[in-house]
């Protein structure tokens, strides 16, 4: 056949052959979207997709619910250039778009790009917005791109769909900021196979100090306008906290940071212990990376009396306060620490004093905030050391690698165990936590 007489269709086929590359349009790696992960806008209905591309393209997602129409949905946002501080100055854009009106428990299936790249298929379930939900968490801190243990069990356990929500207590990567942010660039890819399906809300460790932890403030998205360094979210019958320990340790990045976390989070514990919000949300739960207490032998901040994030620090002008008074006061129920790599459950503690609800049932109505120290799930930095005469308000120690499980059941129940990956996924501790007051009054 001629050219003279090939039809329109015959023709447009060869210029294809001919050009696939510009017709079809292969897009370019620095396009395409990578480090996919979610998280939850504080807002019901509502879910964050944030990705990395190495150069400015569109930010889109195209989703819809599961088994009815692929991508009917669309919405747009927008990329955020973030310049690495290291040699190099390494440039990536960093781009968030928020879902609305989502149905509460429905599954959706989505990706994320554009026309000059689509991220693979990803699926969620939006989280339910009502306060008689039983959200399930897994939590930990202290997980790195070299020996993270724990990774592949999380892995699998949030692909069974074992998991509502991730909390990951601080330190990511080891460092997010090494080799010009490469390290930071690989662990995001790592946790894309647990953070691309289920919301995965974070706070700030110590590792995460390099440039004033621009690689945490820029990579995360969570709640609220401070960058990620503290926030608090409802879900079920629970008001969670996030807030950043490091306050109170880089006073060279502003000693300013550290009062206004304090005020936010007074304001936050005023509002949340309102009647009517504590009768919703009766649980109230902290996390933040360094614990106030520990039995670790390692001289950090929590093995001391006065220690700073517990009682603050009386060498600054004014005195900035510290944390523990502030929790008690507001009846805080559990607080979940890392940093330590170990696992540690103290009894219910105060003012280095036990404070158990009764000696057969320690943890029924308990006296006093219940704290997990949940720092083990893998890192360059292998495990910790016990002190070999822990205090009396240290109850259970493990220096496996591993993770904790939390539900919180309804009103007066939650669930924490601990799960050793060492020991090939057995749970190797566990306690019930039952509360038939919650607030200030519940201690008395």
């Amino acid at each position: 056949m001629s050219s003279a007489e090939m039809s329109p269709l015959h023709a447009a086929c060869a210029l294809l052959s001919f050009a696939p590359l510009v017709v079809l349009g292969v897009p370019p790696i620095w396009t395409q979207p990578e480090q996919v992960h979610l998280s939850y806008a504080g807002v019901p209905g509502s879910m964050v997709v944030t990705w990395t591309t190495f150069n400015w393209t569109e930010s889109a997602v195209e989703y819809g619910l599961l088994g009815g129409c692929l991508f009917e949905l669309s919405a747009r946002g927008e990329a955020a250039l973030f310049v690495d501080s290291g040699d190099e100055k390494r440039k990536m854009f960093i781009h968030r778009v928020t879902l609305s009106d989502l149905k509460p428990a429905a599954t959706y299936v989505y990706h994320c790009g554009g026309d000059d790249g689509w991220s693979e298929v990803f699926s969620f379930t939006a989280l339910n917005n009502s306060s008689s939900f039983s959200p399930r968490f897994a939590l930990y801190g202290d997980l790195g791109n070299e020996n993270p243990q724990s990774l592949a069990r999380l892995q699998k356990e949030t692909q069974l769909g074992m998991y509502d929500v991730i909390l990951h207590i601080g330190d990511f990567a080891y460092d997010m900021h090494e080799d010009n942010a490469r390290i930071g660039d690989e662990f995001m890819r790592q946790i894309q196979s647990i953070a691309a399906y289920v919301p995965y809300m974070t706070c700030p460790g110590n590792h995460e100090a390099s440039y004033n932890f621009s690689n945490y403030r820029n990579r995360f998205s969570m709640p609220g306008q401070t960058e990620s360094l503290w926030y608090s979210w409802n879900l079920g019958s629970a008001h969670i906290i996030s807030l950043s320990t490091e306050v109170y340790f880089y006073l060279e990045f502003g000693l300013e940071l550290l009062f206004k976390q304090y005020e936010w989070l007074k304001k936050d514990l005023e509002e949340a212990n309102k009647p009517e919000n504590r009768a919703v949300r009766p649980w109230i739960i902290t996390m933040g990376h360094r614990p106030m207490y520990c039995s670790d032998d390692d001289q950090d901040d929590c093995t001391t009396f006065d220690s700073l994030v517990r009682l603050g620090r009386n060498d600054t002008k004014p005195p900035a306060p510290g944390l523990e008074d502030l929790f008690y006061l507001y009846g805080v129920d559990v607080e979940l620490w890392a940093h330590e790599h170990t696992y540690e459950r103290l009894w219910p503690v105060y003012g280095d004093k036990v404070h158990n609800g009764s000696t057969e049932h320690p943890y029924v109505n308990p006296k006093a905030p219940v704290h997990i120290i949940a720092g083990s799930a893998g890192c360059r930095e292998k495990t910790d050391r016990f002190n070999p005469n822990p205090k009396e308000w240290s109850a259970f120690r493990s220096t496996d690698y591993g993770y904790s499980r939390m539900q919180v059941l309804n009103s007066t129940h939650l669930y924490l165990e601990q799960v050793s990956d060492d020991q090939y996924g057995k749970v190797i501790d566990s306690i019930w936590v039952v509360k038939e007051k919650h607030g200030f009054s519940a201690w008395l």
